[in-house]
């Protein structure tokens, strides 16, 4: 068996390149970091171009590592290079691009999306992405100036959910709102100063979730695109909720109301 391969070499530079957003939309592909991830990855076809694992890893995860075409040993410091977690996991996968066309996420069979305009944090992307997965949505939009759905974090987040469900990608916000009603969804925007409380709001038909930045909320031209602006309620003494809790809170409702009995 050949010796790892160090962090100078040719192909674990190459990958390492792909940290940077620019030369991830160049070339459409993107670093999935940890078990997790590399597991979501092998279950999409042809998503998995290549894995790189420490030695110990690759002992670890003998079962998960035998499902990958190819998989190449690194050396600690190699694989840290790949990583941009505390402390690497020893496995790394260069993926292919996973995003869909607009009109194929946001579709007439769909029952529950969600649409994100300018959420900036890659933790709360990501998370929103976990959670609808959780909740059953149909699909995800990263619209406007939204985070790259690639970013290392973004996919850390995930846990997995981002090799789950349909994803697309959209500059225009508005774009992505009016497809989801030329496709029959009723697009609520989540809203603090909302004129329907969550509790009151009909969340039993096809639903797309409208979800702005974590410090300005949304724009009011978008909101007011929306079919419906819902708040949710605030019991206690805190002025508001995380985006991706607020998302979770909304999300289940929406499940729980579309899983009941009619």
């Amino acid at each position: 068996m050949s010796a790892p391969l160090a962090a100078s070499n040719a192909r674990v530079k190459d990958a390492r390149t792909l940290s940077r957003r620019s030369v991830r939309t160049e070339r459409r592909l993107f670093l999935a970091d940890g078990p997790k991830a590399v597991e979501g990855a092998l279950t999409v076809a042809g998503c998995v171009v290549e894995v790189f694992a420490t030695p110990a890893a690759a002992e670890q995860h003998t079962d998960l590592l035998r499902r990958a075409e190819r998989v190449t040993l690194v050396d600690d410091r190699a694989l840290a290079s790949l990583s941009d977690a505390v402390t690497p996991a020893g496995v790394v996968a260069v993926c292919r691009h996973l995003d869909a066309p607009l009109e194929h996420v946001v579709r007439a069979a769909a029952r529950l999306l969600v649409i994100c305009a300018d959420v900036r944090d890659p933790g709360n992307a990501g998370t929103v992405i976990r959670t609808a997965d959780a909740a059953g949505a149909d699909g995800v939009v990263l619209a406007g100036q939204s985070v790259d759905a690639y970013n290392p974090k973004t996919v850390r987040a995930t846990v997995g959910s981002l090799f789950h469900l349909p994803l697309a990608r959209t500059p225009d916000p508005a774009e992505a709102v009016r497809a989801a009603q030329a496709r029959g969804l009723r697009v609520l925007a989540a809203d603090g100063s909302g004129e329907t409380v969550l509790h009151d709001a009909d969340l039993s038909g096809p639903t797309a979730w409208l979800f702005g930045n974590e410090a300005w909320g949304l724009p009011a031209e978008l909101a007011a695109l929306a079919d419906e602006r819902v708040a949710i309620p605030i019991h206690g003494r805190a002025e508001s909720l995380n985006l991706s809790t607020a998302a979770a809170v909304c999300l289940y409702a929406s499940a729980r109301a579309q899983r009941s009995p009619a």
